[in-house]
């Protein structure tokens, strides 16, 4: 299903600094666009809006289609490969496929298994992509964490409890797998942030806390990261709430270095946004106000 703004919604695009500024890149009330991605060369930003996938350019703010066939409307799951030139993109048909950034044919990746695949991260290799598995695509069932092949093939499941899991996106260094889980609590709807060696062991909870905590994104150099934050009590990772954007150290979770609250929620933070030099990152925002003229 395609998301579309509310009326007197806009979707806001900002650029937020590590030192705790932020600035706005684009605004529309015609497009509901999500989950911005920061390209390998520093010079946009790709997310998608209206089931397609779009370029921001950082430093004129325009916004640009980018022609792809070959594949259903999109979600907001997409991840840039390493190379620069790849992005893999999760489709409303519940797959994940391959194609190139500059625009043109995608090629499916997942097989017919009998699942829907949420993808969330590739290897710093470029060689595995984990993703979220949903039984029969039944959402009442919980996610689990899978691997597999970033050419296709057989995959390989990730044991991190029975709660459900989201966000599985690889450290820097290849050796671990951040996310959010729901196996450290009762609580349904809980997540809480996680992170487990790509070898399935060390599987350990990052921060204790009362709200509701999703996707983890890592900045490149590894030492700084975002989060999305949810009111307690959230179930799943809904739109149009209350939330907060969150930095924090990677050597303390515990204490955030800056916040950004912001109405929002899904779509907002769901892809790793970090730029290149780990001095930035993008966010979505979708206050409700009277609309302006783009």
């Amino acid at each position: 299903m395609i998301r579309t703004l509310q009326t007197g919604q806009r979707s806001e695009v900002w650029i937020a600094s590590v030192t705790g500024e932020s600035t706005l890149l684009y605004s529309t009330g015609h497009v509901l666009l999500e989950a911005p991605n920061w390209t390998l060369d520093g010079s946009a930003l790709v997310l998608n809006g209206d089931g397609k996938l779009w370029r921001l350019d950082t430093a004129s703010g325009d916004l640009a289609r980018i022609p792809l066939s070959g594949i259903p409307e999109l979600n907001n799951d997409h991840v840039l490969a390493p190379d620069g030139e790849t992005i893999f993109l999760s489709a409303n048909d519940g797959h994940i496929y391959r194609a190139p950034l500059s625009g043109g044919t995608a090629k499916r990746i997942t097989k017919d298994d009998g699942s829907f695949h949420f993808l969330h991260g590739v290897s710093p290799d470029g060689r595995e992509l984990a993703y979220v598995g949903i039984a029969g695509g039944d959402f009442a069932r919980p996610g689990r964490l899978l691997t597999i092949a970033s050419d296709g093939g057989a995959a390989a499941t990730v044991d991190v409890g029975s709660g459900h899991c989201d966000g599985p996106e690889y450290s820097p260094d290849g050796e671990w797998l951040y996310l959010n889980t729901e196996s450290f609590s009762t609580n349904r709807g809980h997540a809480q942030l996680a992170r487990i060696r790509v070898d399935g062991t060390g599987f350990g909870r990052l921060l204790e806390s009362d709200t509701v905590d999703w996707f983890p994104h890592l900045s490149p150099d590894g030492r700084l990261a975002s989060y999305i934050r949810f009111p307690a009590g959230t179930q799943g990772h809904p739109a149009d709430l209350p939330v907060a954007v969150v930095l924090v150290s990677t050597d303390d979770w515990k204490t955030p270095l800056h916040t950004w609250p912001l109405f929002g929620g899904q779509g907002t933070l769901n892809v790793n946004s970090w730029s290149p030099g780990s001095e930035r990152f993008a966010f979505v925002a979708y206050p409700i106000a009277t609309q302006t003229e783009d």
